[in-house]
């Protein structure tokens, strides 16, 4: 039967249905309606059907459930749902470009730590053998005098002078077992006799310099306190001077290279721990009478080990 024909006959559910729809007695429905007065009907069937999909019909209406492509979506839902499939875009376009630069930085990096550590056993090596060298000649190897110092305060303001106390406010050392890196002049050198009761220091080697940046070291971003837990960090601080990783800046410590302040001032001063075992009996005595103070040249590795 197609969906606008009429049967002479009605079916049972079609009278049941014009019964409770319009309230008719059955025996009032006639076998067979005019044409005019079966199109309104059937129209009126048609909606209501659709409507309230309740009744079982033998004609075929469709879907009463509407689709997903006949709903209506606000625009402005539209327009957010456009700006964050735009937002995730750029932001996956960025995190791929981060990825790829990021690539490129890392083989970069492990050329120059690879470089790095060629500098270093070159020059250990070449002690090595100026040292036998001056041996088979009966003669004294005298090493050069070292570029870097590493001082760290060992004693507080009780009883402190005003000089004393701006000298070490200078040396950016504020509390005790704070310790920063400097390079050797004459003028550190003579501040260093003025606060020498309060300070021990010395000359660090490399691995005491690695240990310290990379176990206790900290920069200063914006005038705050941040750990390097990441290359980025210092490349941001310290690019424009060529060091773009925590290597490169162990190395211009080291090595006292032409951008030592620069690199110097962004570590942030290092707070160390009281030393294992604790200070000699005789703390506040010269190191060369038995105590912690003054310069103690390479026996500040073994105090830095202890503190770290």
């Amino acid at each position: 039967m197609s969906t606008l024909s009429w049967s002479s006959r009605w079916a049972a559910d079609e009278k049941l249905f014009f019964v409770k729809r319009f309230g008719l007695p059955a025996r009032s429905l006639p076998r067979r309606l005019p044409s005019v007065i079966q199109d309104l009907v059937l129209a009126s069937a048609l909606c209501s059907i659709q409507l309230y999909g309740g009744l079982r019909t033998n004609l075929n209406f469709g879907y009463s459930v509407p689709t997903n492509d006949h709903v209506l979506v606000p625009e402005t839902l539209l327009k957010k749902r456009k700006s964050q499939e735009k937002a995730r875009a750029e932001r996956a376009a960025v995190v791929e470009k981060r990825k790829a630069a990021n690539k490129e930085k890392r083989g970069v990096i492990f050329k120059r730590a690879e470089k790095y550590v060629q500098e270093y056993r070159s020059a250990e090596r070449e002690k090595i053998r100026l040292r036998r060298a001056a041996k088979a000649d009966d003669s004294a190897y005298i090493p050069a005098e070292a570029k870097l110092i590493f001082v760290v305060r060992i004693k507080g303001i009780n009883k402190m002078p005003p000089k004393p106390r701006k000298v070490l406010q200078l040396l950016r050392l504020l509390q005790i077992n704070n310790g920063v890196f400097l390079k050797v002049t004459k003028a550190i050198t003579e501040m260093l006799k003025i606060v020498e009761p309060w300070i021990a220091y010395g000359y660090p080697n490399l691995k005491s310099v690695k240990e310290l940046i990379y176990k206790r070291g900290y920069g200063k971003v914006d005038k705050q306190r941040v750990a390097l837990t990441d290359n980025s960090i210092v490349e941001e601080n310290l690019g424009k001077y060529g060091i773009i990783c925590v290597e490169d800046l162990v190395h211009e410590i080291f090595t006292v290279g032409p951008n030592f302040k620069q690199a110097a001032n962004f570590l942030w001063p290092f707070k160390l721990s009281n030393p294992n075992g604790g200070f000699r009996p005789r703390k506040f005595k010269h190191f060369i009478e038995g105590g912690d103070l003054g310069n103690r040249e390479e026996a500040i590795n073994g105090l830095i080990r202890q503190m770290n």
